[in-house]
């Protein structure tokens, strides 16, 4: 068979060319440090990767609505620890002007104080984030959520609703919560407690408050007390059931509650024994009626009592809006540390794909090496051949 030379220069030409892309393909991999190259290497590893890296960049995405989340409620579990601070303050000050000691300038400058809280209070309830948007309007942020009416009382025009965000993949989190559920709002478990009317024109005040049967068939519903008068007789009833006789001091028992009276009401008088969720729940309006009675002398029987009344009801209702708060900063607490958990599964699924992609497209660099050092006499083996067989001819024979 005869060989032409032509053929022998293609065949050791194509041999060396293989080798040269064999050999640069090697080098490629260990510069890159990496085992793909080029889709065409292997594809279907190729694929996998790809959609890893996509799996891996929903993760970082996750994290970084993590850290948004997480800066929002630390800002609110400050500003909730400042509040819980405010209404302490205020139910010490509304302890010392209980006193019968205090005269009106001492409670005049009660007063001045207190009304320096109630306007702190508003100013944190109107709290913005750093994006300026306010903490606590829900999806009405871009607008102060509490404002003061022509009267002065304050109220909340902000939106109920809170806005949430996705933290992982099956996790829907509520990022804070609305004015209404902080400073309008009282835990469903708030004992019961006791309002009188304030155009009350007797002096009978009501003081301890007890749960004396749990059980009870009534108990938990609300207890209007009225008070009357009939041929000279102080008389009282209950939700608009039958008259009683009245006599200073007693005690009530209502439904499993009872409450203790005392002073000579007046015909008209009321008072309201519910639990806590079912009367005023408006940390606002108790800052407003404690401050209507504290900055009025209480030169009368009947301001005193009034005075009286007003000042231990609004100390319940601070009482209760503290438990309120207490609670709310509990679930922005367990928010925090559910963030915390998230991260911790987070980093540990970045790692796993992190290795997962590592084992797809990462080279093994002592194969490398091995498949460089071969590839390498695998190039000076052709070359080395065709230089020998480039010298081989019969005209050196003859």
């Amino acid at each position: 068979m005869r060989i032409s030379t032509l053929a022998i220069y293609n065949q050791n030409i194509s041999s060396m060319n293989r080798q040269q892309t064999e050999f640069m393909k090697i080098s490629q991999q260990i510069a890159s440090g990496k085992r793909i190259v080029n889709i065409s290497d292997d594809p279907q590893a190729m694929t996998q990767a790809i959609n890893i890296s996509q799996s891996q960049a929903v993760t970082n995405q996750f994290s970084e609505a993590r850290v948004g989340v997480r800066n929002a409620l630390s800002q609110e579990e400050s500003v909730l620890n400042s509040v819980n601070d405010m209404y302490s303050r205020a139910k010490t000050l509304l302890v010392q002007a209980s006193s019968d000691t205090m005269s009106d300038a001492d409670r005049t400058a009660v007063a001045n104080e207190l009304r320096g809280i109630y306007e702190a209070l508003i100013g944190l309830a109107n709290t913005r984030d750093g994006n300026g948007r306010y903490l606590f309007g829900g999806y009405q942020d871009d607008s102060a959520p509490f404002i003061r009416d022509a009267s002065g009382n304050v109220s909340y025009v902000g939106n109920l609703e809170v806005r949430e965000q996705q933290v992982d993949g099956q996790r829907l989190m509520p990022v804070g919560h609305s004015g209404e559920q902080i400073f309008r709002s009282v835990h469903t478990s708030a004992p019961y407690r006791a309002e009188a009317a304030m155009d009350n024109q007797g002096t009978v005040t009501y003081s301890s408050i007890s749960i004396t049967d749990s059980t009870a068939p009534t108990y938990g519903q609300g207890f209007d007390i009225e008070f009357g008068e009939n041929n000279g007789q102080l008389q009282y009833r209950v939700n608009g059931g039958a008259w009683n006789d009245y006599e200073s001091p007693m005690t009530l028992e209502l439904g499993g509650v009872s409450i203790d009276l005392k002073g000579t009401p007046v015909a008209g008088d009321s008072i309201r024994l519910a639990r806590g969720d079912e009367n005023n729940t408006d940390i606002f309006r108790a800052f407003e009626k404690a401050l209507a009675v504290l900055e009025q002398p209480a030169d009368t029987a009947t301001k005193k009592a009034t005075q009286q009344n007003t000042l231990r009801t609004v100390m319940n209702e601070l009482d209760n809006g503290m438990d309120n708060v207490l609670t709310i900063r509990a679930e922005v607490g367990a928010r925090l540390n559910e963030l915390d958990a998230l991260d911790a599964i987070g980093g540990n699924r970045t790692l796993a794909y992190e290795q997962a992609r590592s084992d797809l497209v990462d080279l093994d660099y002592i194969e490398a090496a091995a498949q460089y050092s071969i590839r390498m006499v695998g190039l000076q083996a052709a070359q080395k051949a065709f230089v020998d067989m480039k010298g081989m001819s019969l005209f050196n024979f003859l």
